[in-house]
This record gives C-alpha cells, structure tokens and sequence, in this order.
C-alpha cells in the first residue's frame, strides 16, 4: 500500500536528488571563485569532468538506496526521511573524497565542504517542496483503507497508517462482528458494519484497500471475506498474526504457486551486512589510531595501580552463539572472575546478573575506567578482528546463556556490540532481563541510522556516567 501510494514520490525523489547533487557540485565551484577565503584556486582545484559527475552520482545512489531514503516506511515519517538523507549524504560524502583522492586529488578542499553543505540544503529543500505537492493534491492520490477487524492488531494498523494520510492514505473505518456500528476508536475511525457487510461497505465508499487484520481463529470468516471481496475491484492484504512465532523478520516468497512466509531469516541482509562491516572497520581502525595514547596511559595505570595484567580476557558467547574472548582493561583483582557464578540468580522468575556499585573486588583505577568505560576501548580489536560490532546486543557470560529461555536467544541473530539500546537507556541500572527485551528491540528495528544514533547517545550516556559501576 505504501509502496504502491509512494511510486510516484519516489521517482520524483530520486531524479531530483541526482539533478540537485550535480547542480550542488557545480554551485560549490561557482561559490569557491566568488568567496574570498582559502587559498588561491588553481585549475587542477577547481576542475570538474564528466567521470567524476557519473562517479558522484554512481555513489549517491547506492549511498541513499541503502541507507533506505526511499524506503516508504520511511516517507511517512519527515523526521525519519531527513535523518536517513543526512546520514546518507554524509556517508556518500566521505565515500566520493576517498575515491577522489586515487582519481582527482587536486579538488579543492573547501570546494568539497561547499559541495556537501550546499547538496544536504537542497535535498533537504526538495523534501519539504515535495511533500507539501503531494500534500495538496491528496485527492489525486487518494486511496481509501478500510481495516477489517477492530481489535489490538487492526487499531494498531490504523495508528501506523495515520501518519501517512499526507501520502493520499485515508482511512475510512473498521468492519467488526463484535462491536456495535459507528463505535469508533480513539483516532476516531468508526466501525461501519459487521464482516457479512463488506462488499455493500467497500462500493459505498469506493474502497481501494482492505486490510484483514482477524485473529487466527477466524480462518473460515477470512476466507469467505476473500472470496466475496474477489469480485470487487479493491486490493486486499492480510495481516498474518504470527507475532510470537517470529524469531526475527519476517520475508514472503512464492515458491512455484505456493506463498511461504519466512518466520527464522537473517535480520541483516547482504547489503547491509556489507555496509555495517565496512562502517565498523573504518571507524574501529581510526578510532584504535586516535585513542591509541589513551589506551597507553591507562595501560601503565592498570599495571601500576594493582598486580596482574592489563588486559583481561572475559570469554563471552557472540553472534551465532559462537564463543570469544572479549578484551577489557583489569578492572578488579586478580580471581575475581572465581565468583562470577554467584552474581547470576531469579528475580520475580526471570534470570538476572546483579553488579554491586561497592565491589570490593574492583581496584580504585578500575572504578575510574568502569565509571567512564574506558575499560571497553580494547575491544576495538575485537571489532577489527571481526568478533565484535561497534553497536549490537552486549557478548554474554557462558553460564548465563545455558540458563536462557528460548526467546531471549533472538539477541545472538546479529553481531554482538561494544554499545547498544540497552547502554544509553540504562545500563548497569536495569536488570538482565530487561537488557535482553532491549536488545531485540534493536534487532526487530535495525538500520545503519539507529546504529549511528546509539553511538551518539553513548557519548553522552559516558560523559555523564549514567548507570556505569
């Protein structure tokens, strides 16, 4: 529905993006000439051929196509949009210089920071010009919803679909058995009659869309709604109410004339996946670079502030539940890790790792580096080596895993992470099995954009030492 009401959008979005991205290009030469500032420009500076134009437009389209700009989901909500298209720009940016500097190196420098200031103000323009034309020619690309079942899972469907009504989706009701007729909810859809209605409901009110939103129990109901909708011209889906068998994602493929719903599939694609990689690597080799005299001078404090070694090797379980062993600086003493065992017991029947804010076992400079986890920076190795994600669920204790029920394994789908949800939204604060309920909160949602937006908040959730002991 939302791909089917956004094709138009989409076209648009993407021709324009690419025709703004050269003019973009050619503003920032033109802009570098006119301003005073930076050195004098020589030719090689400022020159543009044609390969390096097909090379910026080769880039902004796989850099926008996946960082899921034009992911429909994504259009019913502008913040969402404008944040994939910054992050996108960003990385298309920093990609483009790279390439450049084996191919053209002499562009000007400042000409570049012209080039991306200039091309993220005009696809930002082209959003807000864009959807304010679609906004006002809703009737041209109007399609009436109507949501058949009123119950959690069809009331949810219309609170989704709300936020797409500038798209031209417009939701006209519910069909219900169970509840009376113009009974409405609390966005104020009404009920407009009971399912033996909804061929008369669906030309009464020229219905392009119908959702099926009926609990499991009601395959006879569905199926004779099918068959009687066949004959009209609207498009109908069904909203499988299989929620607490789905391990991960969902897909859908049709093998041969049968329609297989996947209820176990990777949660990270190829793509993705590739791009996840290559986002860790960059950022774990420059950061291990800049952080390496840090890393040094809490390398002598470890080894002067108490006996042992610096490093500490904590065997963990990460993705696949594959064992490693996750680096740290020591931050207790020497046998602590003897009494790990004690701290996992139950609470209110749930599995929890409870940690003492006054441990004695920990050292005075591991309170410090525990407090700023700066204890975690050796696990940049981890990254690099592959055992480990800059963001992800948090590698587990062993003994912890053996004792997991079924659902909570989900969290080993995608690579474990130095940070995640759980970290900038409470920490050492929250029990363990509300890590657990965090970390597939990331899985069922992720995308380049969140990881991003988690590494963000960790550095505020470490400057200001929230739930960190």
């Amino acid at each position: 529905m939302l791909e089917r009401s956004s094709a138009r959008y989409v076209v648009m979005a993407y021709l324009c993006d690419m025709v703004l991205t050269v003019l973009a290009l050619v503003a920032a030469r033109w802009l570098r000439y006119i301003l005073p500032w930076g050195q004098t420009l020589d030719e090689a500076g400022a020159a543009i051929y044609g390969p390096m134009i097909l090379l910026a437009l080769v880039v902004w389209s796989i850099s926008l196509a996946t960082s899921h700009v034009y992911d429909p989901h994504h259009f019913a909500n502008g913040q969402q949009e404008l944040q994939a298209m910054f992050i996108a720009v960003s990385v298309a940016t920093l990609s483009f210089a790279g390439l450049l500097y084996f191919s053209y190196r002499g562009l000007s420098r400042l000409l570049f920071l012209y080039f991306y200031l200039i091309d993220l103000a005009f696809l930002t323009l082209l959003r807000v010009v864009l959807r304010k034309m679609v906004a006002q020619r809703q009737d041209a690309w109007r399609r009436q919803v109507l949501i058949v079942g009123a119950g959690d899972t069809g009331r949810e469907i219309a609170q989704s679909l709300k936020s797409a009504e500038w798209m031209g989706i417009r939701i006209v009701g519910y069909l219900d058995d169970g509840l009376p007729i113009d009974q409405g909810d609390q966005e104020g859809y009404p009920v407009l009659g009971p399912l033996g209605q909804a061929r008369r409901v669906a030309a009464e009110y020229e219905i392009d869309e119908v959702i099926i939103a009926l609990p499991l129990d009601a395959h006879s109901q569905m199926a004779n709604l099918i068959a009687e909708l066949q004959e009209t011209p609207v498009n109908i889906k069904v909203i499988p109410n299989y929620s607490k068998y789905v391990y991960y994602r969902s897909t859908f493929e049709q093998f041969g004339g049968v329609m297989l719903m996947g209820l176990k599939e990777p949660v990270i694609g190829p793509i993705d996946r590739f791009v996840k990689r290559l986002f860790d690597l960059m950022l774990a080799i420059i950061g291990g670079v800049f952080l390496a005299p840090l890393m040094l001078v809490i390398a002598i404090a470890v080894k002067l502030g108490s006996p042992g070694p610096v490093l500490y090797k904590s065997r963990r379980i990460g993705e696949g539940r594959r064992p490693f062993d996750m680096l740290k600086f020591r931050t207790m003493v020497i046998g602590a890790d003897q009494h790990e065992s004690d701290l996992i017991g139950e609470e209110n029947g749930h599995l929890v790792f409870r940690k003492e804010r006054d441990d004695a076992r920990i050292t005075s400079v591991g309170r410090t580096l525990r407090r700023l986890s700066l204890d975690e920076l050796p696990q940049i190795w981890n990254v690099i080596a592959g055992e480990m994600s800059l963001v992800g669920p948090r590698p587990e204790l062993p003994a912890l895993v053996e004792r997991y029920q079924p659902w909570q394994r989900k969290r080993f789908s995608v690579p474990q992470g130095i940070t995640g949800w759980w970290q900038i939204s409470g920490r050492s604060s929250k029990v363990k099995y509300l890590h657990v309920e965090d970390d597939l909160w990331y899985i069922q949602n992720y995308s380049l954009l969140l990881d991003l937006r988690i590494l963000w908040r960790t550095l505020g959730v470490i400057i200001r030492g929230e739930g960190a002991y």
